[in-house]
């Protein structure tokens, strides 16, 4: 798709408008966030296929069919998108929207200050609440570290999955590379977890999202890292830090956003989690950092999201720029 030349500039655009409009909630009241579409169809092929009297082999053998249906729609959907859009005038608007309407900065941005604001305004308790919104581990388990810790690793991984991977897969193949994305993503966050149901369904799921999200996860560690001076810390140390620990992490792409963060805010990140249903006993990363994380904290790590998005958008510029002349 770089052979379109616009493909790029439309990519900018929308970082520009979900930075200015994120996603307003009196929209999504009248109309179906297209995720949330995804999330339905992912449900219903749940409880159809994914029951408790299928073998597991056949299960895993289900799982895997009907991701590759889904990824198969979402490309088609996302072609006939692109090809609609193309062929009216001014459609190029209605990619610039779609793209803005998948891509997290905004909402990554506020829901993570709602956890910042939780915790300094409604203690423990307030703290709580606002973090069950955007991480899956138990929150009752969770001390006002624990809370602030959570909400920076979330801070973090969501950079990769949320922002910098839809643009990757934009640039890359257009709205069907992003639609296909998302469907992926959509589908490990609802099924891709190492709990008795979904271990089997949700297998497929979760390591084809490992793959999709391969390239994302690196450039997002790369992007925090270059935060460091804003915090006082060396970008090559923290960049020593993160290729040093990442791989500790039992997930292969989210220890190199959350080392990153870790590094730049000398935090130690990830470690021992309580998840529903289970628990990961994790190394830290950057285990030397402070473990007593605060809403400061919190704050600190939304400072350098700001940053990555702005260099992030910078380097998609200069990418427009560059295919004017391809």
């Amino acid at each position: 798709m770089l052979l379109f030349t616009d493909t790029a500039l439309l990519m900018l655009l929308a970082l520009l408008l979900d930075s200015l409009v994120g996603d307003p909630p009196w929209l999504w009241r009248h109309v179906p966030h297209p995720v949330v579409l995804f999330g339905k169809v992912i449900e219903i092929a749940d409880q159809d296929f994914n029951t408790p009297d299928t073998s597991e082999s056949r299960r895993k053998l289900y799982g895997a069919i009907f991701l590759i249906a889904l990824i198969a729609c979402a490309l088609l959907i996302g072609a006939l998108l692109e090809v609609i859009f193309r062929g009216l005038p001014l459609g190029e608007i209605g990619i610039i929207v779609v793209g803005a309407i998948f891509i997290a900065q905004r909402s990554l941005y506020d829901h993570v200050a709602a956890v910042r604001d939780g915790l300094s305004q409604g203690g423990l308790e307030g703290g709580r609440k606002a973090v069950a919104m955007i991480v899956g581990r138990d929150p009752e388990q969770l001390d006002e570290a624990g809370v602030a810790r959570a909400a920076i690793e979330s801070c973090a991984e969501n950079h990769a999955d949320g922002v910098v991977a839809p643009v990757f897969w934009f640039l890359l193949l257009g709205l069907p590379g992003l639609l296909a994305y998302k469907a992926v993503n959509t589908a490990d966050s609802m099924i891709g977890h190492k709990t008795d149901r979904h271990r089997a369904f949700g297998w497929a799921s979760a390591r084809f999202d490992d793959l999709v999200n391969l390239p994302a996860a690196r450039l997002s560690g790369l992007l925090l890292a270059l935060s460091a001076p804003l915090f006082g810390k060396r970008i090559g140390e923290s960049l020593q830090i993160m290729r040093r620990d990442a791989p500790k992490h039992r997930s292969p792409n989210a220890g190199w956003p959350e080392a990153a963060m870790a590094a730049v805010l000398g935090l130690a990140l990830a470690g021992p989690r309580a998840y529903a249903g289970y628990r990961v006993d994790d190394p830290y990363m950057n285990t030397d950092g402070r473990r007593d994380a605060t809403a400061g904290d919190i704050a600190r790590s939304l400072k350098a999201l700001v940053f990555a998005c702005i260099v992030q958008a910078g380097v998609v510029a200069l990418v427009a720029v560059a295919t004017l002349f391809v």
